[in-house]
């Protein structure tokens, strides 16, 4: 029998998009089971650094804008991270952007920028992670996928295509991953309280009825993200492979 099934005692993990709302709820739930984090993000993480390290964790933060890294960039983070602690066994895929306008109107910068951050990256990211998790014998990529990796959205044609993107390649990569002893999948969070969904809460008729047709009644919280992450880079889910799982207050159910 598995003992400390959700126990991260001893793993680094890089989070991208880590300095506020989900990415940090999510390094901070990945530190409180024990991993030392590093954080690659566009902007300083420091109320991030401070909370993992008030945890006592170990704590490395690279700056990076992902709409313009290349794919040799994505092999340096990633030698940055075991330089710096040592290893990397989980990547967690989070950063992302998002860009509204009617299909008339939608430009070709707000359709290339979201598909490089959302999409792109995350594969060159994950094949750079993939490549020194498999000489070390094994680690965790989980994505962020959304509720529009299931349905089509209104005004948000690249979010959508990047993020039923990122489902595919979920399963894509863990097809091949598998045998190197990485698992990959992918959470597909709901409606959550966020600095992307603001425009939303803030207009009453949306808000109305996003929050009609959410089971739990409410929008969801980046805290509550935290054990899903956990549990897709515990030994808990090691037979886990290409799953995208909502987490969504039942968005999905109605």
């Amino acid at each position: 029998m598995k003992t400390n099934l959700f126990s991260l005692e001893g793993k680094v993990a890089l989070v991208t998009g880590a300095s506020r709302g989900l990415g940090q709820a999510m390094a901070l739930g990945l530190a409180a089971a024990g991993a030392d984090i590093a954080a690659l993000d566009r902007a300083e993480c420091n109320d991030t650094c401070a909370q993992v390290q008030a945890l006592g964790r170990r704590y490395h933060n690279i700056l990076c804008d992902l709409s313009s890294a290349t794919p040799d960039d994505m092999q340096g983070y990633v030698a940055e991270v075991v330089q710096a602690l040592g290893r990397l066994d989980i990547l967690l895929n989070n950063a992302g952007i998002i860009r509204r306008a009617p299909i008339f109107e939608f430009s070709a910068a707000d359709w290339n920028d979201v598909l490089q951050v959302n999409l792109t990256a995350v594969f060159y990211l994950s094949q750079a992670a993939a490549k020194q998790m498999a000489a070390q014998g094994g680690g965790k990529i989980i994505n962020i996928a959304s509720m529009l990796s299931f349905q089509g959205g209104v005004l948000v044609p690249s979010y959508t295509a990047a993020k039923s993107g990122v489902a595919g390649l979920t399963k894509a990569l863990a097809n091949e991953l598998a045998a190197h002893h990485i698992n990959v999948n992918a959470i597909a969070p709901g409606y959550m309280a966020t600095d992307n969904t603001a425009p939303l809460r803030a207009d009453p008729v949306r808000n109305k009825a996003i929050l009609e047709r959410i089971p739990a009644g409410r929008w969801g919280d980046p805290t509550d993200l935290q054990g899903v992450a956990v549990f897709l880079a515990a030994p808990a889910s090691d037979y886990m492979n290409g799953a995208v799982v909502p987490v969504d207050g039942g968005w999905l159910c109605r």
